[in-house]
């Protein structure tokens, strides 16, 4: 019989398919109504959120390969998310979760993380949008941090169904204004409630002194001067109001075009080297305006190639770089490696994971990112050359390696203040296009692109080689990927600082981080996967091998030179780039799929166990002490730092305390492959079963 709470049991095997069918609805199940009000579960609601739609007797599946498994509750769809609320919150959450999103539930889907979804009918999967003429018996919803949510409606009143299948599609898929964004109900809600720590605080960027302020704390102040030209956005509403151009450059000759031809400083270096960024001119066919165009540059040109300026290099990377298409295609296949269904689906896979991971490309653009940023550091270190970056607009791949160049360079940009003023200046002030290139308002899916992803990415991989020179962790960065989808914080959410402080009436925070005192540099969260998972994920893939021709002579030389000597975790910091260097980022690509998490495993459960020893020891003494002293009063047992290392998860936090996954002894891809027993000496990929040792 059907009842509300926890649906099936555990058990290694699949559970066998049910041969009684109840045509008695779980609501109709004689209950205590006392007990139910009891078990009420209330929804959380933001300053701002209303209520649209919702669906009760809603049966949320675990991710159980017999898709037996779940729990009944309600399924609300609010202006902000989708909220599932169980009937019986144990079965949720069957342990005191230790570490909790302060904004999102786990059980929480913001409107704005929604991927995809998917109705099943008469057992076939197919994508839902628009208006539907059949309601599905069963929602799949594919999110944009790789959660996958399956929800069984078949119990469910049928207007309810209606109504609810309707909503989510509607305000998931549909396009949207700008103004109908929920940021604009929280900020009008909240206004009051936002806190900034005026001591500990992200440089904003928004105003002619903190231009000034980095100028002079980068000694870039010589050559490079701050101007005002554009305050008020009456020259160019893509540029920021306040931006930093050569000394010599005069002011007026950023109206000529609208900003785009002008080299705008980045960063300087040491030397006295500098960073510089560049829009390309709008393409024309009249050849007298390709004439004066052409006079344009060749001034701008003669102003920075003279002294006291360097040698200028410039580096193209409309034409001689990766494409935002490229980025597009190779996420998308990559992506699909983690939007997992089931168990079943997962070890389907298995076996055929690596090439597909291979021909994703998508490590092989974190290595050609990362390889490109080394290219310029080379120049700007080695050979003191100013490097200038063209592109398009100058919004995309430029904000993407100039900040990857600093990271590298500037040990500030190394500390959790100092790299959320390099996204501040690079990125909202850089005039990324967040609204687009995440494609909050579903207008046109072709512009979104995950550059911002890729550079956290990029970033992951600089953090996973050197944690002491960070003073975050990939937890910080993996927080940071999620807030993308989270339209509370307008850090995220506009294509220009024209855009933001158009629509945009109070400052609101600048990052979804809260203020916190600095990490030690080998802090207690620095957890790194399993060893297994580290063996696995870098795996060696024949095409991210590097051949030692085709690294210039000059950019090898600095790199092995740099490798050879001792890391100064406060100087220039290079990334090792040959194949098996770059990785998988566990933490956010594998945490919601309990198969690839290592009950155990991981730094962190390490440090717990040896915490647990400690404390151990530590009672064992006082118990001897007691002896010499048996007349001394028993003391209080010593509180425990955490207990049960075994549950913590190699994902952890993300993964704290999911249930240990029942794994097969060969993926079920290979099964279909076994013809009798000799062929298990052929089979490459076996997998042994080490859950119950």
């Amino acid at each position: 019989m059907l009842g509300k709470g926890v649906v099936g049991g555990g058990g290694g095997t699949k559970a066998p398919k049910p041969s009684f069918v109840s045509y008695v609805r779980p609501e109709e199940i004689h209950t205590n109504e006392k007990e139910v009000t009891e078990k009420e579960v209330t929804l959380h609601l933001l300053p701002g959120e209303q209520v649209l739609c919702e669906a009760s007797t809603v049966l949320k599946y675990v991710q159980e390969d017999s898709s037996q498994h779940g729990v009944y509750g309600r399924l609300v769809c609010t202006d902000f998310k989708i909220a599932f609320l169980g009937d019986d919150e144990s079965a949720l959450d069957n342990d005191e979760t230790q570490f909790k999103n302060k904004v999102i539930g786990e059980n929480d889907i913001t409107l704005h993380c929604v991927d995809q979804i998917y109705g099943v009918f008469d057992e076939k999967k197919k994508t839902l949008f628009g208006q539907l003429k059949k309601y599905p018996e069963k929602l799949i919803i594919h999110c944009k941090d790789l959660r996958v949510f399956q929800f069984c409606l078949r119990y469910t009143k049928e207007e309810e169904v209606k109504r609810i299948v309707s909503g989510i599609i509607h305000h998931t898929q549909a396009p949207k204004l700008l103004k109908r964004l929920f940021l604009f109900s929280y900020a009008t809600a909240a206004q009051n409630n936002i806190v900034t720590d005026p001591k500990n605080h992200t440089v904003m960027f928004d105003t002619l002194k903190d231009w000034c302020w980095e100028l002079e704390r980068t000694k870039g102040n010589m050559k490079y001067k701050a101007v005002s030209v554009n305050e008020g956005y009456e020259v160019c509403e893509r540029l920021p109001a306040y931006f930093v151009i050569p000394t010599p450059l005069p002011e007026e000759n950023v109206q000529h075009f609208q900003g785009h031809g002008i080299p705008i400083w980045c960063w300087s270096c040491h030397n006295g080297s500098a960073l510089l960024k560049m829009s390309a001119l709008p393409k024309e066919q009249d050849d007298g305006i390709l004439q004066i165009q052409k006079s344009f540059l060749d001034r701008i040109y003669k102003t920075i190639h003279r002294p006291p300026y360097e040698i200028v290099k410039t580096e193209d990377l409309s034409s001689n770089f990766l494409s935002l298409q490229e980025i597009q295609t190779a996420y998308a296949k990559f992506k699909q490696l983690f939007l997992i269904d089931n168990s079943t689906e997962f070890w389907d896979t298995d076996i055929k994971w690596f090439s597909l991971l291979e021909s994703s490309s998508w490590l092989d653009i974190i290595r050609r990112c990362l390889k490109k940023a080394i290219e310029i550091t080379e120049c700007m270190e080695a050979q003191n050359m100013n490097v200038l970056l063209l592109e398009e607009n100058a919004s995309d791949l430029c904000c993407l390696i100039s900040s990857l160049v600093q990271l590298m360079m500037d040990p500030h940009c190394r500390t959790r203040i100092g790299f959320q003023s390099l996204i501040q200046k690079e990125w909202v002030m850089g005039g990324h296009c967040f609204l687009d290139r995440c494609n909050h308002l579903r207008q046109n899916d072709k512009e979104e692109v995950p550059v911002f992803l890729l550079f956290l990415d990029c970033v992951w991989q600089l953090v996973h080689q050197h944690p002491p020179a960070f003073e975050f962790t990939e937890t910080y960065l993996t927080v940071l990927s999620d807030s993308l989808y989270i339209p509370i914080f307008s850090t995220f959410f506009f294509n220009s600082p024209h855009q933001k402080d158009t629509n945009m009436h109070q400052r609101q925070l600048s990052l979804p981080l809260t203020q916190s005192k600095s990490s030690p540099k080998r802090g207690f969260f620095r957890e790194e996967t399993d060893h297994l998972i580290k063996n696995l994920l870098g795996k060696r893939i024949s095409k991210l091998i590097n051949s030692s021709d085709e690294l210039q002579d000059n950019f090898r030389e600095f790199y092995d030179s740099w490798h050879s000597k001792p890391t100064d975790y406060h100087g220039l910091l290079l990334p090792h780039i040959e194949g098996p260097e770059i990785k998988v980022w566990a933490q956010r690509y594998l945490r919601w799929i309990p198969e690839a998490q290592i009950l155990g495993g991981g730094r962190v459960a390490t440090m717990s166990k040896l915490l647990e020893m400690m404390e151990e020891v530590q009672s064992l003494q006082e118990k001897i002490d007691e002896r010499h002293y048996s007349q001394q009063a028993p003391q209080a047992e010593a509180p425990r730092l955490l207990r049960n290392s075994a549950r913590l998860s190699s994902l952890f936090p993300f993964a704290l305390l999911q249930r240990h996954s029942s794994k097969p002894v060969l993926p079920t891809s290979g099964w279909k492959a076994l013809g009798d027993e000799g062929d298990l000496a052929k089979q490459e990929d076996e997998f042994v079963d080490l859950g119950d040792i």
